[in-house]
């Protein structure tokens, strides 16, 4: 006999062989043992719920002679016709190629017949969703109408597409997503009567891959057998699904949880240069986050998970929506990383001595001094305010938490422009590439991703930067600078040193250059302005290129 697939071989035959629908499954019984046959039903759901094995349960258990509580017999003449899709009284159909008005139409004129050798004429729709307006309308003639002995059974996976006057027609059913318990349990007994030998952890893999859906479950089952050598392994089912091991998501994390960028971006380099998708590696990283805020002995801050979570789904979608899915996942890193920083930070600062308690009170004293002060007119500086300690320490405490902007040399930066030519620009942004290609460390690599020269001379090169703490990071980071003066050095022949500024910066810097051009000497004439400003315009072009200089009269 010829290789049956699993999820053809162990398709649900009964009701009580249904995994995770027991709410659908107990009513339609009870339906059938009290003959309160409806005349139409919708099953809907997510994809490999078992919607359409229900749908043809139903059909054999209505039809079944010999059924007994509900459930048919799967031996009798009808149930076997049933399960082969050979009896002309059960018909199915899938509404994704059999979507038009003629299609439905014929439906309803032959469901007019009584049927030939069962009780019921049953129709099994699927995917009805994709029915056109106009076969949706002749559908629901047919269902405000009904045919006596005939039962339509409507499968869909989108609910929201099917119309409401088709839905208020019909008896709904909504089958649930199926537990990764329950699917790893009926897997552990699938390989059970196959006689294979497993690990837990590899029926764990495939069960959360299959995102409660069985038939997902049984098709990543049948894969992972045949790549295994007689024994399921949870390295085989890694393979098989794309999933991240456990091991190396711990690893990653703990990187975070401990502010190491360098040691995360490396791990996540590990992760894709195994083939993973970096899809699959951010929800695989959401579905353990999750687990780290259920586990209360997990040795993370709250707070802090959540911060992650956040940065995790925002990344997620756009991981969906780029094709360059590394580089988002390394931003997301970083991203992820300066959160452990922020962290920490905040949670210095809530560490006051508990001295400030009574600084606070001698200030609310103070306070309401001046208040009465005010109130009769007397107001006068107090000496003791100036003088006491504590009040002073406290107005001057601000001060030393303020977050200060980074310091811009802007002297280096007009001798920079000022040597600057529109040659070495040139020279400096084709070389570029190459030069973040060849950083080895992941780190210093997605440092200087999404940046360019934006000016150049033989001894300088300014680059800017999205944000300013990254600009900052790079100008501190000796080594990367000198490995980038290096480089340049042998591709283009000369090593500038590397000014690093944000974009922001960059703009405000550039302008005052060019503003400071144009004052620079006094104006005799109209004749001499004009030609001291296209020389000036001049220049700027051959600074910055054509493309970003903007003349304004």
């Amino acid at each position: 006999m010829a290789y049956q697939a699993l999820y053809r071989k162990y398709r649900s035959q009964r009701f009580d062989e249904m995994v995770g629908q027991e709410v659908v499954a107990t009513t339609l019984k009870n339906a059938i043992v009290n003959h309160q046959i409806s005349h139409a039903y919708l099953f809907s759901g997510p994809r490999g719920t078992g919607k359409t094995s229900a749908a043809k349960i139903f059909a054999k258990a209505i039809n079944c002679p010999n059924q007994v509580d509900g459930e048919p017999c799967n031996n009798c003449f009808i149930c076997d016709s049933i399960t082969k899709g050979s009896l002309d009284d059960v018909i199915e159909l899938d509404a994704a190629s059999n979507n038009g008005v003629d299609e439905i139409r014929e439906i309803r004129d032959k469901s007019t017949y009584a049927a030939s050798q069962a009780t019921y004429k049953v129709y099994i729709i699927d995917e009805v969703h994709m029915l056109s307006t106009g076969a949706f309308n002749a559908l629901l003639k047919t269902l405000e109408e009904p045919t006596e002995n005939v039962v339509f059974v409507l499968a869909t996976t989108e609910l929201q597409k099917i119309p409401a006057t088709i839905i208020s027609r019909v008896q709904r059913f909504a089958f649930k997503s199926i537990t990764t318990a329950d699917i790893r349990t009926y897997l552990g007994k699938i390989l059970g009567d196959e006689g294979v030998e497993f690990e837990d952890k590899a029926l764990d893999v495939i069960a959360k891959a299959a995102e409660g859906g069985m038939r997902d479950a049984l098709s990543l089952l049948d894969q992972a057998l045949s790549f295994s050598a007689g024994k399921l392994e949870e390295e085989d089912a890694l393979l098989v699904t794309g999933s991240i091991a456990a091991d190396a998501l711990v690893s990653y994390v703990s990187a975070l949880f401990e502010n190491d960028e360098e040691k995360a971006l490396t791990e996540l380099d590990k992760i894709f240069a195994e083939g993973k998708n970096m899809l699959r590696f951010t929800e695989d990283l959401l579905a353990y986050l999750r687990d780290l805020l259920l586990d209360k002995n997990a040795q993370y801050e709250r707070n802090q998970i959540f911060s992650w979570i956040d940065i995790a789904i925002e990344s997620l979608k756009t991981i969906k929506e780029t094709t360059q899915t590394k580089i988002a996942a390394d931003v997301m890193t970083m991203r992820l990383a300066e959160v452990g920083q922020t962290h920490l930070l905040t949670a210095s600062q809530a560490e006051v001595p508990n001295e400030i308690g009574a600084e606070i009170a001698a200030l609310k004293a103070e306070i309401n001094q001046l208040k009465a002060q005010i109130s009769t007119g007397q107001v006068q500086e107090s000496s003791d305010s100036q003088n006491n300690p504590l009040t002073r320490e406290v107005r001057e405490r601000p001060k030393a938490v303020a977050l200060k902007k980074r310091q811009i040399n802007k002297d280096l930066i007009y001798k920079a422009l000022a040597e600057a030519t529109n040659e070495a620009r040139k020279a400096a942004l084709s070389a570029w590439p190459e030069l973040v290609a060849s950083v080895t460390k992941p780190a210093d690599r997605a440092l200087l991703n999404n940046t360019s020269p934006v000016a150049a001379s033989e001894n300088f090169v300014v680059v800017t930067f999205p944000h300013e703490n990254l600009a900052k990071r790079v100008s501190e980071n000796e080594e990367l600078q000198n490995f980038c003066g290096n480089l340049l050095s042998s591709i283009i022949g000369f090593a500038p040193e590397i000014i690093s500024l944000a974009e922001q910066d960059w703009q405000e810097v550039r302008a005052e250059y060019v503003s400071n051009l144009k004052s620079e000497s006094p104006q005799e004439d109209e004749e001499q302005e004009d030609e001291k400003i296209d020389e000036t315009v001049t220049l700027a072009k051959e600074l910055f290129g054509e493309k970003v200089v903007e003349i304004n009269d």
